[in-house]
């Protein structure tokens, strides 16, 4: 009975672990800027600024969320932000239509994702091995189309998405911010209420088995790697409209923040667990710390330190988390 009860006790603290976790680590962080920095860091401008720092890191979580918990990796993140960048920037330079640039960078996004699950699911090589030779390709394609050097063209209706100060004033955070919650609660949706987010748990817990269940598995990976290119083509387009800039090397290293929020937020590396709200927090704790390390003047490569140990503690967490007891 002893061992019963402990058994319970020790399942019950990986469950508040999971669920707490993110809530207490974004707490910490905060509470240490606050106490260091109290007037410039609780500003509104400051915490607005935040939030639309936020945003870029959020929208490749909320893809990352699908193919971590589907057991997968997606190092391409950043390569493909910058390459959305770039054809968003060039489209305007030329002088098509901020909508038209926004379908192409989607469109870019996507194509790159669906080329990751392609090769995963057919060629059947491992994702790791994958999205690490797209992320040099895209990366390479993003410097060809920019000719080496930084796009600039006009933000046409685009900038104003990444306003710290929006207009109307009654928006409070700037549109960018908007959409990636609307986005997230429409990603809540899917994974916990539709047939699609039980596959996607499933082939994370266990492949062969959701096979044999009848789980189309390759279907489900070539839209769950599509889709994350999709958020990654919408996050290119608003480093832009954050930038006013088509940059090739922009989001150079933005994947390790994107795996590490989506870790942090309760994903594990081994599938089968995780969420999108988890993974908004870690996105936002993310941005915290730079911005708090920013703020305190931190230099990049501490900031680069930090987020490398983060990931560590994170996945140490993670397996004690799924220690059977």
């Amino acid at each position: 009975m002893a061992e019963s009860n402990s058994e319970r006790q020790r399942a019950l603290l990986r469950r508040l672990m999971q669920w707490l976790g993110p809530f207490l680590a974004l707490l910490l962080v905060m509470g240490l800027f606050a106490v260091l920095l109290p007037d410039r860091f609780l500003s509104s401008y400051n915490l607005r600024t935040v939030a639309t720092q936020t945003v870029i890191v959020g929208l490749g979580a909320l893809g990352m969320t699908f193919v971590i918990i589907s057991g997968g990796i997606d190092l391409s993140v950043g390569s493909t932000i910058a390459l959305s960048s770039v054809v968003t920037a060039l489209l305007l330079r030329d002088g098509h239509g901020p909508l038209l640039a926004l379908l192409s960078a989607l469109l870019a996004g996507a194509a790159v994702g669906l080329c990751n699950g392609l090769l995963i699911t057919r060629a059947r090589i491992v994702p790791f091995i994958v999205t690490l030779g797209t992320m040099g390709i895209a990366r390479g394609l993003a410097k060809y189309l920019a000719d080496e050097q930084k796009v600039n063209a006009p933000a046409a209706g685009l900038g104003s998405l990444m306003a710290k100060l929006p207009e109307p004033s009654w928006l409070l955070l700037s549109p960018g911010v908007w959409a990636l919650l609307v986005l997230a609660a429409l990603s809540a949706m899917l994974l916990s209420r539709t047939v699609f987010g039980v596959h996607t748990y499933a082939i994370g817990s266990n492949e062969s088995t959701a096979r044999l269940c009848g789980v189309p598995v390759e279907r489900r990976k070539l839209v769950i790697y599509t889709l994350a290119g999709l958020f990654a083509g919408l996050a290119g387009a608003l480093q832009f409209a954050r930038l006013t800039v088509g940059d090739p090397t922009t989001a150079l290293g933005k994947e390790l923040d994107v795996i590490a929020a989506v870790v942090i937020g309760g994903g594990s590396l081994a599938g089968g667990s995780g969420g999108v709200l988890g993974s908004l927090l870690g996105a936002f704790l993310m941005a915290v710390l730079a911005n708090g390390c920013t703020l305190t003047g931190v230099p990049n490569y501490v900031q680069e330190i930090l987020v490398g140990a983060i990931i560590i503690v994170a996945v140490a967490v993670d397996r004690y988390r799924h220690a059977r007891p």
